[in-house]
């Protein structure tokens, strides 16, 4: 997938998720509409693709990190394009783990990750491959937390062919997916909710 289209659908999503509710003008609304799962330890990273021009991005980042430090979580800005950023939340200490799985390390060192590279190192790899493909990495599945037989089967078959798209495109085992996703749509729905009752997203996670 072109990284440019690939912006142009999370946009779609973001727009289709913020008429769903009330509002979603602010920075805590975007990480809840699309990095529920990771803020909440479920997942290991989410996407999100934030435009320049409606948030000051670089100021949200830099304030998130120091507050949510404490709890393992960080957003890192993958690359840029035009107004766009192109961000992956992570749960730092799930992430590491996930890496370290021989089955997902195998497949990144078939895209040139070197084995010996830490969690950190091969998030500045996928940064760099993002700025400077013209097609999207796909390897970026792997951090995603989705599972590898899925990762392989979108690649194998270019993205078509699959049983179930939801968070991702399913090629393997459709009925643990559909669990996933229920799982992910609980998370979403329990932040959301709880940001609409007034409480602000670091007392939802228990940040001081």
């Amino acid at each position: 997938m072109k990284l440019s289209a690939f912006y142009s659908k999370l946009s779609e999503v973001m727009i289709t998720s913020c008429n769903d509710l009330d509002s979603c003008a602010s920075f805590e609304h975007k990480l809840a509409l699309n990095s529920a799962p990771s803020l909440l330890g479920v997942k290991s990273a989410s996407l999100m693709s934030l435009d320049k021009n409606e948030l000051d991005v670089y100021t949200n980042v830099r304030s998130f990190n120091q507050k949510a430090a404490q709890k393992g979580l960080r957003i890192k800005i993958l690359c840029e394009c035009g107004q766009r950023c192109l961000l992956m939340l992570y749960c730092k200490p799930l992430l590491q783990r996930l890496l370290c799985e021989p089955n997902r390390r195998k497949l990144l060192e078939n895209f040139g990750y070197d084995p010996r590279l830490s969690t950190e190192q091969c998030l500045d790899k996928l940064s760099q491959r993002c700025s400077l493909q013209s097609d999207f990495p796909h390897e970026i599945g792997i951090f995603l937390d989705y599972p590898v037989e899925d990762v392989q089967g979108f690649i194998a078959h270019k993205g078509c062919g699959f049983k179930l798209c939801g968070y991702w495109k399913v090629y393997g085992d459709e009925q643990k997916a559909k669990c996933t996703f229920r799982k992910y749509d609980k998370c979403r729905k329990y932040l959301c909710n709880k940001l609409g009752e007034g409480l602000d997203l670091y007392q939802i996670l228990r940040i001081s």
